[in-house]
């Protein structure tokens, strides 16, 4: 990964988290990047849940990537482990460098790592570029999932 780190995410690392996610069209329709108290209270939940592992990506000093790794013990398929990757952005800046590629492929080691079976992972019907983005990377369309907001 050369000059790449990627790490577990702290406080200090949540307004530039959020950046990310509010910088893309579906992004800026759902976050409040000027209101951080609510990310910073689900931060303290994830940092406190051994199930989930929010990560960064760092270049030179500088946060360029991140997602959520959640791992989820089941019973279904023989009593498998799976992980969802989840909250998966790239700085506009590092966009086509291959960040991506890299930060999948960590999570899916992590995953392995971990024992689990399965990864998984969600991306909104309108997001086409991602869809073959994660189908390059062997991830197949295999389910159509819903959402109910409450």
């Amino acid at each position: 990964m050369g000059d790449l780190e990627i790490r577990t995410a702290v406080a200090d690392d949540v307004p530039a988290i959020v950046g990310m996610l509010a910088d893309d069209p579906l992004g800026a329709q759902r976050e409040s990047p000027d209101d951080l108290a609510p990310y910073l209270t689900a931060f303290e939940t994830i940092a406190s849940d051994p199930h989930q592992r929010l990560v960064v990506a760092v270049r030179e000093g500088r946060i360029v990537g991140t997602l959520q790794l959640t791992i989820i013990p089941g019973l279904s398929r023989r009593g498998a482990t799976r992980s969802i990757i989840e909250a998966v952005r790239i700085h506009a800046d590092e966009r086509g460098s291959g960040l991506g590629t890299q930060l999948i492929e960590w999570a899916v080691e992590e995953s392995r790592r971990l024992g689990c079976q399965l990864v998984q992972l969600t991306s909104d019907k309108s997001r086409a570029d991602a869809h073959r983005f994660y189908e390059r990377l062997g991830f197949e369309a295999s389910h159509l999932g819903f959402k109910l907001t409450l």
